[in-house]
């Protein structure tokens, strides 16, 4: 059977009386995806199925194990199968060109990536952060305040799962000077929801994202703000607070890190001079 976004349920509801009501519900989708590269597991990541290609995509970009669309000859789900010979669509195989950078044999994953972790099963720390082949631009006047401020709003617009079940985040990428965003992604993993759209700009050879905003639902985490950098994304902008490391990464490799963007306010916490306002 191949893996669903979104899972029918049913669920019990009290109130504050004891009263129970009965009925239906609707739950988001988390299971497992194994990325094979030549044959070979390189991790296992938990995430809501759809756009797989875009999540393996934009992964592989993250781990520097590819820098453009034409490193990755060919992927396909042929290895996914249950014991009835069904094909379950959580395994995605992936042939890697010769001019790919490749995976760092000594930083290859040998655990599994839960939804709510983006690095974990990296074995060191010195494997964490990846030389990007599409550097942030120099900082400079980019976004107003008063667009900056609206993103999330927009992005909660187009949050088709989240309406459904309450439970995925969500990211976007929003370019500067035009109102749509370019895609939105959603997933359990803010991670995978990030990997997925920038693999959807990797496979339209749009790197580097130097005039785009990403607008995610959830916290700014450091392994988000690197995910940005390793795309030339200059503004990564979080509905809620970023952390210590998030900054100092965000400072270091050139990235502006928006926390609580809000109800209409928003805090800077690097690279304000992007951000501009009358």
């Amino acid at each position: 059977m191949a893996a669903r976004r979104i899972v029918p349920a049913r669920v019990r509801t009290y109130d504050a009386t004891g009263q129970l009501r009965v009925g239906p519900d609707r739950l988001a989708g988390e299971e497992p995806l194994e990325i094979r590269l030549d044959g070979e597991q390189f991790t296992v990541t938990m995430r809501t199925p759809g756009d797989d290609f875009e999540l393996v995509t934009g992964l592989l970009l993250s781990e520097a194990v590819i820098t453009e669309v034409s490193h990755v000859v060919k992927m396909d789900y042929r290895s996914g199968v249950d014991q009835d010979g069904h094909r379950t669509y959580n395994v995605v195989d992936v042939r890697l060109s010769p001019q790919a950078p490749g995976p760092d044999r000594g930083a290859r994953r040998q655990v599994f990536t839960s939804s709510s972790c983006g690095v974990c099963g990296t074995p060191s720390l010195d494997t964490v952060e990846k030389p990007s082949a599409h550097p942030v631009a120099r900082p400079r006047p980019l976004v107003s305040a008063a667009r900056l401020v609206a993103l999330p709003d927009e992005l909660r617009g187009h949050q088709r799962v989240f309406d459904a079940t309450g439970g995925v985040h969500a990211a976007a990428l929003f370019p500067v000077g035009r109102d749509e965003p370019l895609v939105v992604r959603e997933d359990v993993g803010r991670h995978n929801a990030v990997d997925k759209v920038v693999g959807w700009a990797v496979q339209r050879g749009l790197l580097p994202l130097h005039e785009v905003v990403l607008q995610v639902s959830a916290r700014a985490s450091f392994e988000l703000v690197g995910k940005a950098a390793m795309a030339g994304i200059p503004v990564l902008s979080a509905v809620s607070a970023p952390s210590a490391l998030a900054v100092a990464t965000g400072r270091e490799r050139g990235v502006t890190v928006v926390g609580f963007n809000r109800r209409g306010t928003c805090n800077v916490y690097c690279h304000p001079e992007r951000i501009t306002s009358p």
